[in-house]
Formats: C-alpha cells, sequence, structure tokens
C-alpha cells in the first residue's frame, strides 16, 4: 500500500498557446489571475471547437504555462490516509447492501413456515427486491451524473433505512412486497459507492483498492449470518429487519466528511470546490499537488444513455450487460441454493428423486442451527474469493480475470449432479461462490474504468440493473425449478457462466494500466490527458 502513495517518476502535459506551432489539440483560457501556484483553466475539447482554433490575434505570451489534470493530481497524491477514508465510509454503505441482499436467502424459509406460503410466493418476496433495484439503478446512476455522486449515495441510504425499518413492521404479504420493493429501489443506488471510490485513486492502486471494497461485503454478508443465528431463534424476522439497517445508520453519521468527487466538480465547472478537495487530499496524504493550472474539458451534457452506445462503447456496453446478468444470476442463485440444498438434507435422496419440495406445498422446515453454521462457512468464500482476485486482477488483467472466475464456478457446480454428502456439498458451494463473488467485484472493477466520468455513473446504474434482472430471475430457478428438477437447475447456472466467460474474453477493452476517461469526445480525438510513469509497463488496448 505504502508503495502506492510514491510514484517513481510522473510526466505531465505541458499546455502552450494554439498559436504557437499550429499543433495544439487544445484551446486554453485563464480563468484566474496568473502568477499563483495553484490556478485554473478550462480546456475545451478541439472536437467542440474546431471553428475558433484559429488565432484572430497577432500576439502570442513568451512563456509556456504548466497546467495538470484531475488524473495528474491523483497521481502525485498516491494513495495514502485519505483514500483510506474513502475505502471505510463507501465501505460502509457496501456492508448495507450485503446485509440487506443476504437477508434474503433467511427470510425467505422463514415466511414460508410462518404465513404459510407456497413456493412461488416465497419467490416473489426475493424477486421484488430485484425488480426495485433494476429500476433503481440507472434512476440512481442518471442522477449521480446529473447532480453528484456524493448526494446520490447519501440519498440512497437514507431511502434504505427509511423503507427498511417501514418493512419490519409489515402486517401482511402484500405490505411486505411493498416496502421491499421500495428498499429494492434503494439499494439500486449502492454501486454509486464504487463510482465515486475510484473517481479518488491513482490508476496503479485501482484494481486492488476496489477489490478491496469486497471486503466489506464480505463483512456485511458475514454479519448477517451472525446477526440471523443470535436474533432468529428468539425476537423473529422483523427485529432482522430493522437490525440489519445498522450500518446505514453510521453511514449517514459520518457522512458529513464524504467529499465530492473532483472530476464531477470539473465537469460541472465547480474548479473551485474540486481544486479545494485535491488540496485537502494531498494535505492528508502528505503530498505536493503539481504546479499549474488545473484543466478539464467543458461537458454540457451528461448522464445521456446514447452515449454508452457510441461506436467506440456500444459493444463493450451490451457485453458487460450480459457479463453483469451472469454474475448476479449465479451470485445469488448459489446464495439461494445454499439453504435450499442445506434443507433437503440428503443430495442423494435431492437428486435422484429430482424432487425437493414435498408433495404438500405449505409444507415448511425452519432453518436449523447447523443450517445457520453451513451458511456462515458458505458466505466466508467471499474472503479468499476477494485473495484470489487481488492477486490476478493486476497480473493477467480484469478481462481474464473475469473468464477464469466464470469457468471456475462452472466446474465446481458439476460436482453437484452427482451424489455428494453434505461436506462435500458445502466445499464445493464455498468454492464456486468465492470464484463468483471474486468475479463480480472485477466487474466492480472495470466497468468504471472502461467509461468516462460523463457518464460513468450511469453506465454504473444500467449495469447494476442488468445485474438485478438476472437477480429477479435466479429465485425462480434456484427456489422453485430447483424443486422440480435438480439437474436442469444445475446446467442453468453452469451453461450461462460458461457463456459469460467466453463473453469477458471477447470484451474489446483491457483496462489494465489505463486512466480514466473525462469524456467520449476525448476517446474519439485521441486528447485523453494520460499520466505515465515508470513502474506501469502495461500496455492499454
Amino acid at each position: 500500500m505504502e508503495n502506492w502513495g510514491r510514484p517513481e517518476k510522473i510526466t505531465y502535459k505541458r499546455w502552450r498557446n494554439p498559436d504557437e506551432g499550429g499543433k495544439s489539440n487544445f484551446v486554453g483560457q485563464s480563468d484566474e489571475v496568473q502568477g499563483s501556484d495553484y490556478e485554473i483553466c478550462t480546456v475545451a475539447s478541439a472536437a467542440l471547437d474546431m471553428g475558433i482554433r484559429k488565432s484572430s490575434s497577432g500576439s502570442r505570451p513568451d512563456k509556456s504555462e504548466d497546467t495538470f489534470t484531475v488524473e495528474d493530481a491523483l497521481e502525485a497524491v498516491g494513495f495514502g490516509k485519505f483514500q483510506w477514508k474513502m475505502c471505510f465510509l463507501t465501505g460502509l454503505s457496501w456492508v448495507g447492501d450485503a446485509m440487506e441482499m443476504m437477508i434474503l436467502s433467511i427470510l425467505a424459509p422463514e415466511l414460508h413456515c410462518d404465513w404459510r406460503l407456497p413456493s412461488y410466493q416465497v419467490a416473489l418476496i426475493t424477486s421484488v427486491v430485484f425488480i426495485g433495484t433494476g429500476v433503481g439503478s440507472p434512476l440512481w446512476g442518471n442522477f449521480s451524473d446529473k447532480y453528484g455522486r456524493r448526494i446520490g449515495l447519501i440519498f440512497c441510504m437514507c431511502w434504505i433505512l427509511y423503507f427498511g425499518l417501514l418493512s419490519s413492521f409489515a402486517p401482511v404479504f402484500g405490505w411486505l412486497l411493498f416496502l421491499r420493493g421500495l428498499v429494492g429501489f434503494g439499494i439500486g443506488g449502492a454501486p454509486q459507492a464504487v463510482t465515486m471510490y475510484s473517481e479518488f485513486l491513482p490508476a496503479k492502486a485501482r484494481g486492488i483498492s476496489i477489490t478491496m471494497i469486497a471486503a466489506f461485503w464480505a463483512i456485511g454478508a458475514v454479519f448477517e449470518v451472525l446477526l440471523a443465528l443470535w436474533i432468529m431463534p428468539t425476537l423473529g424476522w422483523r427485529w432482522l429487519l430493522g437490525l440489519s439497517t445498522i450500518p446505514m445508520v453510521v453511514f449517514l453519521c459520518l457522512c458529513f466528511w464524504l467529499p465530492e468527487s473532483p472530476r464531477f466538480d470539473v465537469l460541472m465547472e465547480k474548479r473551485d470546490r474540486a481544486m479545494a478537495t485535491l488540496t485537502h487530499m494531498a494535505k492528508e496524504n502528505g503530498k505536493a499537488l503539481p504546479k499549474g493550472k488545473l484543466t478539464a474539458v467543458k461537458q454540457i451534457q451528461r448522464g445521456r444513455i446514447k452515449e454508452l452506445f457510441a461506436p467506440q462503447y456500444w459493444k463493450t456496453t451490451l457485453l458487460l450487460w450480459f457479463i453483469w446478468f451472469a454474475h448476479a444470476f449465479s451470485y445469488y442463485g448459489i446464495v439461494l441454493l445454499t439453504t435450499e440444498l442445506f434443507q433437503a438434507g440428503d443430495s442423494c435422496g435431492s437428486t435422484q428423486g429430482a424432487k425437493i419440495e414435498p408433495n404438500c406445498s405449505l409444507e415448511c422446515k425452519y432453518l436449523t442451527s447447523a443450517d445457520y453454521k453451513d451458511l456462515l462457512w458458505t458466505t466466508f468464500a467471499e474472503f479468499p474469493g476477494i485473495l484470489v482476485i487481488v492477486v490476478a486482477i493486476d497480473r493477467i488483467g480484469r478481462k481474464k480475470s473475469m473468464a477464469l472466475c466464470f469457468f471456475m464456478f462452472s466446474l465446481c457446480i458439476l460436482p453437484l449432479y452427482a451424489c455428494i454428502g453434505r461436506i462435500a456439498l458445502t466445499v464445493f458451494i464455498f468454492i464456486a461462490r468465492a470464484f463468483i463473488s471474486g468475479g463480480y467485484q472485477v466487474a466492480f472493477v472495470y466497468t468504471p474504468e472502461v467509461f468516462p466520468t460523463e457518464n460513468r455513473a450511469l453506465a454504473m446504474g444500467t449495469c447494476s440493473a442488468m445485474a438485478k434482472v438476472g437477480a429477479l430471475i435466479t429465485p425462480f430457478v434456484a427456489q422453485v425449478m430447483l424443486r422440480k428438477s435438480v439437474y436442469l437447475t444445475l446446467s442453468i447456472y453452469c451453461g450461462c457462466c460458461v457463456l459469460a466467460g467466453i463473453t469477458a474474453l471477447i470484451l474489446p477493452i483491457e483496462t489494465l494500466g489505463r486512466s480514466l476517461q473525462e469524456s467520449n469526445i476525448d476517446q474519439e480525438t485521441g486528447n485523453t490527458n494520460t499520466t505515465t510513469s515508470q513502474t506501469n509497463g502495461h500496455t492499454n488496448s
């Protein structure tokens, strides 16, 4: 971690007046009086003002002026105390997200017994959350691209807290569905924590740093199982729903420190606030900002869905949508399969009979302490999954890391076709969950890197929405179809991940070592402000 804060050599672009040499791709103008250490100037992309590139004045400045971009500033301040604070604070929202999702696999069998619900209504409790999330994700993404990452994340945490508490008082099944759907709508904004965090990171620390947020997801999932083990036998599911909102309370108590992304502020032409944030980062990390003027590409339109289908992005967008779909479909599938297969008891009997549910659809089984303990063990699989990705993501790249996780998940599903005991079942589910959760985190790293700042949050939102479509479908496979045919259920999960692994390999862009893009115009004209270091030997695709 300490090495992230000490780049060996950093090269910055030098801005010259466009009249000099006639080869500049930028038109610059100063917004402040010259002479200060840190000044701000606006750089308009050449594609936006081709008609005014020629000078109408014969006067020329006598000297060139140094400039730096937000990317240059982040490379200069490195990874330090400031980023650790950001990691903790954004990680809290991830803990809350994980708990609200993990509770679904615990709540379903409990309500099946308490309210005598048939299997399709049990599956609907899970699906309605994902419906809300799927609707909310692109809306929160668009909101964050227009009004800011900070305000978007705070609003969605308030939303989850409010409706999460209300759902614990739901009197009947219909009210529970409605309130959990609203909780899901709020959860749709949680991925913006990753969008925000990624915009504060230097390039070489980004892969591992965003992957570390996955540790908070794992902590949240483990904490939810432990909370259920303690609460469910005595106080019941209503208390579990209420206490699961604790991470949101802590986040909202600490969010006063949370700054807005300087990349977003620059695009909003709030360059003074961006400069203040960068100065604060440098002070916290004990580093110095580059001397000169802060430059930016002016953008008026942000968060437009059509930009995701620009010529250089449409293929990536469509492929990523399927990858996110497969990740959520498989991840939540293995989570739900865990409790279903554990409740089935003897795996041989369940697979040979090809049915799990008894003839009476209202017959139920409460989760036992042994079920909770096995669920806890499989939840711990999140941690080795993170370790695998930390090792692989900056060595073999993002695309190959995702493909590796998909293929390994499929291999671990294959033994479940055979007659295996409970211990072997737990082991293979553990390994499968480790890889699919690790691959999911790579998608969270790759997506903010491949899209520009002007629509990065929207891209995350639409990808998250596609993920929730997969999560919406998976309860009917893992909880309904499984009761009809175990073989068909496992085949669907296995086949989906094989296809997703191939899809990951054919993604057109590898983002390993690549600077974050600020706009689509940067990509089109080649005017991307990149930062190079002596230690970065990666080639950008």
